[in-house]
């Protein structure tokens, strides 16, 4: 697994010449799996061999972000390499800055999608973290897409119809706008938005 995933980050996915430009793993469950178990140490060292970053999928709801981090760093992978994926379906402040503090970036992503946390508590949260120092450790985005093949070929009319600010404009229209009136400063907001995610890909 280690060398195919090398391989797709060297030489290509494939035969198509598509470099892929980081790593993608998910802890969704508190009891881990030994099929995650071996998928997430493979991803830490083909991180480690190439240097690319990685983003775990996370369920806040189990806090499976802590469990992820120690099973890389158990690999002696540097966490600052590292997006915890769904970060910002959590309020839970405490949670959230103890992963931030291994120095992993906190994916505060899903803006849109209402059901797992209003946008209103997301912002607060952001307000929160960036107010204790944190805006270096977060990045934002909204986990959207132009098409999702669950949901089948009525999905951009369902969408709108279940979650309408679930779209690429929601940050730059919405929230960062909100970010400003609750006093989060144009650079910690380009910190999130620019600084942060160029680190990442560095």
């Amino acid at each position: 697994m280690v060398d195919d995933f090398v391989h797709d980050l060297t030489e290509g996915i494939a035969d198509t010449g598509v470099i892929a430009a980081f790593l993608k793993c998910a802890v969704e469950h508190a009891e881990m799996s030994p099929g995650v178990g071996r998928a997430l140490r493979a991803c830490a060292r083909a991180s480690i061999e190439t240097g690319a970053p990685i983003t775990v999928h996370t369920n806040p709801g189990e806090q499976t972000g802590t469990i992820a981090l120690e099973v890389l760093a158990a690999e002696g992978l540097d966490l600052t390499r590292v997006v915890v994926g769904h970060s910002g379906d959590s309020n839970d402040l405490d949670h959230l800055k103890s992963l931030a503090d291994t120095g992993a970036i906190l994916g505060m992503d899903r803006f849109g999608i209402d059901a797992y946390n209003p946008t209103a508590d997301r912002v607060a949260t952001i307000v929160a973290l960036c107010e204790q120092g944190y805006a270096d450790r977060m990045v934002l985005s909204h986990d959207a897409s132009c098409f999702m093949d669950w949901f089948g070929p009525n999905f951009v009319d369902l969408r709108e119809a279940v979650m309408p600010n679930w779209h690429y404009e929601h940050i730059s229209d919405d929230v960062i706008p909100m970010l400003v009136e609750r006093g989060v400063s144009q650079s910690d907001i380009d910190q999130m938005m620019i600084g942060n995610p160029a680190r990442y890909f560095s």
